[in-house]
């Protein structure tokens, strides 16, 4: 891949994962869908800006340093994938069959399902990052940081070895990505998070990873393959994973 395709991707990848104001130009999602290592380094550079409000836990109160990084998260990031995760708690409350959880997928009114999927995964976001504010400034960056690469390595694993249940935002990724593709940015994250052992964060990588698993196995269960709202509610709960399973370690190692 020449370096200007690279880059291509990665503005691409900056442009659909976060707000950050990178611009579009011809040929960026394209670039971004046909590389999937576009996706943890996007993880680093957005996980780390979201991060910037923790390094203030030696100075202010928790309860503020979490509700910083909070709104540090949404600020970089977006809520743009929170729909997913409404509509994947539509369709995971809705009774029926493969193909009626599919129309409540599509559905754009808001159900009880929704509500509380994304009040509880913001709850959760919210308790993790007050976990964050009780750790020294490092730990508690290299957490949030860890988490949000591990949660885009998932994705990335997701538009590789994924099957898309229909045509739309998932198909776009899992069409041109293949399992090849995945294993060397595996070899790569997992060695770097060989050598941050025994820190947290390099337990709060594969937390991430795993979490995103839930989504994409219940989709693959239940909707037949992944799509584009099971791409975006992978992204909330697969940070929400990682953060709570550092703090575990942290307190645990």
């Amino acid at each position: 891949m020449t370096v200007g395709r690279w880059l291509r991707a990665i503005r691409g990848a900056v442009g659909f994962l976060t707000r950050l104001p990178v611009g579009h130009h011809d040929g960026d999602w394209e670039a971004f869908r046909t590389t999937p290592a576009a996706f943890p380094v996007v993880g680093l550079v957005a996980g780390s800006l979201a991060a910037v409000p923790l390094l203030a836990v030696e100075t202010l109160a928790a309860p503020t340093v979490a509700l910083g990084y909070l709104l540090a998260v949404y600020g970089v990031m977006g809520v743009h994938h929170v729909d997913g995760v409404a509509d994947l708690g539509d369709a995971l409350v809705v009774h029926g069959d493969r193909e009626r959880r599919r129309e409540v997928l599509k559905d754009t009114t808001t159900g009880v399902g929704a509500v509380l999927a994304v009040s509880v995964t913001v709850a959760a976001l919210a308790l993790g990052a007050l976990g964050l504010a009780g750790l020294p400034a490092l730990a508690a960056v290299g957490i949030a940081v860890a988490a949000e690469v591990g949660t885009k390595l998932g994705m990335a694993a997701m538009a590789c070895l994924g099957t898309a249940s229909y045509e739309g935002m998932g198909r776009q990724f899992t069409e041109r990505s293949t399992p090849r593709a995945f294993v060397p940015l595996a070899v790569v994250v997992l060695a770097a998070m060989g050598l941050t052992w025994p820190r947290p964060a390099a337990v709060a990588l594969p937390g991430a990873v795993a979490g995103i698993v839930l989504p994409w196995y219940w989709s693959n269960r239940h909707l037949g393959g992944i799509n584009g709202d099971i791409f975006g509610a992978a992204n909330e709960i697969g940070r929400v994973a990682g953060i709570h399973v550092g703090v575990i370690a942290w307190t645990l190692l």
